[in-house]
């Protein structure tokens, strides 16, 4: 079957880009054509410009020259790790010709049986990402079929004025299927019923396919902390410097803001050496999604952070169903220093990995009584 794709696969975030990757590979390896579209909007496309000013304060006559100059050692270093990412784009993804708009997408959509849109923060509606058709499949053809897969919404609610936009939107999909179980109620609550919670595609890999993409940076005989921080924050400096001391690790922060305590920081690194460091790793602290994710796939001891912006419901969810709420703290204390028992884990990762997958070949079969079947098992 012919299938595309569609997602946030390249804006220079690591989750992103890794969860592109799998859905992608995931369909090949299950002997689909698998293209992800590359769709990307003016909203997307700001990354790593040397010469934007994004603040208007700073964009006045003498002032915006001064701050251009003032961030452009900054920026050149960044670019780095902008040439680590596309490199990964240019080796691991499947892309099609380039779209900017959603009207290019419906003049012109691209060939297919199956679209798929998903996964990650797709439909967070306090993103632009999450009020464009487009990432609704508002451009597939009416005799294809329409899936989401694992598409976040990243919050416990949605905002009213977009409301009757989402309802729209999901309506007109075959099959949908979010990330977050607290997500179902909310699709619910726009009047669709058949909605499901599967997995991430990072899930959809084995332990061993992600093995296979790390590659060997040195560190496998060194014991470290390693920290993904979005968000600067101090509670996770507190908890990484006390388990640290307590279990006589180093701190590695592979996050996009440098940590000065930290023995190395891999701020310009990408997805492939994320993989890396993740698996080498003692001990996770993160507030990312896909740092959780990749700490469970490779069975490393962990606890997440909790963020100060109100995107915290996916983690809540993922960690909620493997029964692991407790490594979400706010603070240091004595049970983060516990190690995770993974047997019990894997075999509730696997239950909710197989049920996902069921999905995905029931919605591409087109089996509306076998998908609706399966609802019943969540």
């Amino acid at each position: 079957m012919k299938i595309k794709t569609i997602t946030c696969h390249d804006v220079y975030n690591l989750g992103a880009s890794l969860q592109a990757y799998a859905l992608q590979k995931y369909l090949q390896d299950a002997g689909h054509e698998v293209e992800i579209i590359d769709y990307k909007p003016y909203y997307l496309s700001g990354h790593y410009k040397l010469w934007g000013v994004y603040n208007p304060k700073y964009n006045k006559p003498i002032i915006k020259h001064l701050y251009l100059l003032a961030k452009l050692p900054e920026r050149l270093l960044l670019l780095k790790r902008k040439k680590a990412f596309d490199s990964f784009t240019n080796h691991y993804l499947c892309l099609t010709q380039r779209f900017k708009t959603n009207e290019e997408l419906k003049s012109n959509p691209p060939e297919a049986d199956a679209y798929i849109a998903g996964s990650d923060q797709i439909w967070n509606t306090k993103f632009m990402n999450g009020r464009d058709p487009a990432f609704y499949l508002d451009f597939a053809p009416q005799n294809s079929i329409k899936i989401s897969y694992a598409a976040s919404l990243a919050t416990n609610e949605i905002p009213e004025e977009y409301c009757s936009f989402m309802s729209k939107m999901v309506h007109n999909l075959d099959y949908v299927s979010v990330r977050e179980s607290s997500s179902i109620q909310l699709i619910h609550a726009l009047g669709r019923n058949d909605v499901v919670a599967v997995c991430d595609p990072v899930f959809l890999l084995s332990k061993e396919e992600w093995l296979h993409m790390g590659k060997d940076i040195g560190l496998k005989s060194e014991k470290y902390i390693l920290i993904y921080d979005f968000d600067k924050s101090p509670i996770i400096d507190q908890v990484a410097k006390a388990i640290a001391v307590d279990k006589g690790l180093s701190i590695y922060n592979v996050g996009p803001f440098k940590k000065k305590y930290a023995k190395k920081n891999y701020t310009y690194k990408g997805p492939i050496d994320f993989i890396s460091l993740v698996r080498d790793a003692s001990y996770i602290i993160s507030n990312s999604f896909h740092a959780t994710a990749f700490a469970i796939i490779f069975n490393k001891n962990f606890c997440v952070v909790k963020r100060t912006e109100a995107l915290n419901e996916r983690l809540v969810s993922l960690l909620g169903d493997l029964q692991l709420d407790e490594r979400i703290t706010s603070d240091f204390h004595s049970g983060l220093l516990d190690d995770i028992s993974y047997d019990p884990i894997i075999i509730k990762l696997n239950k909710v990995i197989d049920f996902s997958k069921k999905f995905l070949s029931n919605a591409l079969n087109h089996n509306c009584s076998q998908t609706s079947k399966d609802n019943q098992l969540l």
